[in-house]
């Protein structure tokens, strides 16, 4: 299929499409006549979605951190196409909390499925992706860009995965493969009233003394959080944007998703060390 193709119909694959913003980029491809595969975490996600979408989207049950699944999910996408146009690497999680109390076994499970899952569905669909010269989109944040405390296990995952991507433009541009990263700013994805659950489970698990040292601070973290993604782009418009950039040509190497990440990638590249340490305290409310 031709690139030109990529901007009324082809085939795509979507990460996480179970719920949230993955769910809506799926939908959204499949309102536009892409042919949509995706990953879900359950039975009851896969047929939620193939009741919204009258059956256009084929969901899998995945765990993206087992290999043998993601490479198993890879062949059963390549035998049903001819050719991939479209990967977008949705799927993540977020562990929040001051990193002297998160367990290492926390941070690790944060990379496990945002770095190593994300990676291992980009190598398993490159065959597919090579057929069609499709094009990679890795959802990111803009907190890869200016990371923020109390959430360094995200900021820090994703930012890893901006420097693979970019490593990436660079190896698969022989093949005519883009790769454009995505940088979310806060959305009303259904993510809120998880973050609030992360939040609490954190916060009771604090000790005593943990307790005293970062109790009020991250508690500020918290509010904060909160209302930044209730005051959030609407899912839909967050899924409608994320398909704009990976239809955009020529690609962009990196786009935000809302005018929140748009100012804060500026503001990155226009600013200081100094000034950029002061406006991740005021984002916070610190």
């Amino acid at each position: 299929m031709s690139r030109s193709a990529i901007q009324s119909r082809g085939s795509a694959a979507v990460t996480g499409a179970g719920s949230g913003l993955g769910r809506d980029i799926a939908l959204g491809l499949a309102a536009k006549n892409y042919r949509v595969f995706g990953t879900a975490l359950s039975a009851d996600e896969v047929a939620d979605l193939k009741q919204a979408s009258n059956g256009t989207v084929s969901l899998t049950v995945c765990d993206m951190t087992d290999e043998a699944a993601v490479n198993g999910w890879a062949r059963e996408v390549e035998s049903r196409t001819e050719g991939l146009d479209l990967l977008i690497n949705n799927a993540g999680i977020l562990t929040p909390g001051p990193l002297e109390v998160l367990s290492l076994g926390a941070i690790h499970r944060e990379f496990e499925v945002n770095v190593y899952g994300a990676l291992s569905v980009i190598n398993a669909l490159l065959p597919a992706l090579r057929k069609a010269r499709g094009r990679i989109v890795q959802v990111s944040t803009w907190t890869a860009s200016l990371p923020l405390p109390f959430n360094g296990p995200s900021g820090a995952s994703k930012a890893a995965m901006e420097a693979f991507a970019a490593v990436y433009r660079a190896e698969l541009k022989p093949f005519g493969i883009d790769v454009v990263v995505a940088a979310a700013g806060n959305m009303k994805t259904g993510g809120p009233a998880k973050t609030t659950a992360a939040l609490k489970r954190i916060a009771d698990g604090m000790t005593p003394e943990h307790k005293r040292l970062y109790g009020p601070t991250f508690g500020m973290f918290a509010d904060k959080l909160n209302s930044m993604q209730e005051s959030g782009l609407e899912s839909v418009a967050a899924a409608r944007r994320v398909i704009e950039i990976a239809e955009q040509v020529p690609a962009p190497s990196k786009a935000g998703v809302g005018p929140d990440a748009e100012d804060i990638l500026r503001f990155v590249r226009e600013h200081s060390d100094a000034e950029q340490d002061a406006r991740r305290l005021q984002i916070v409310g610190l």
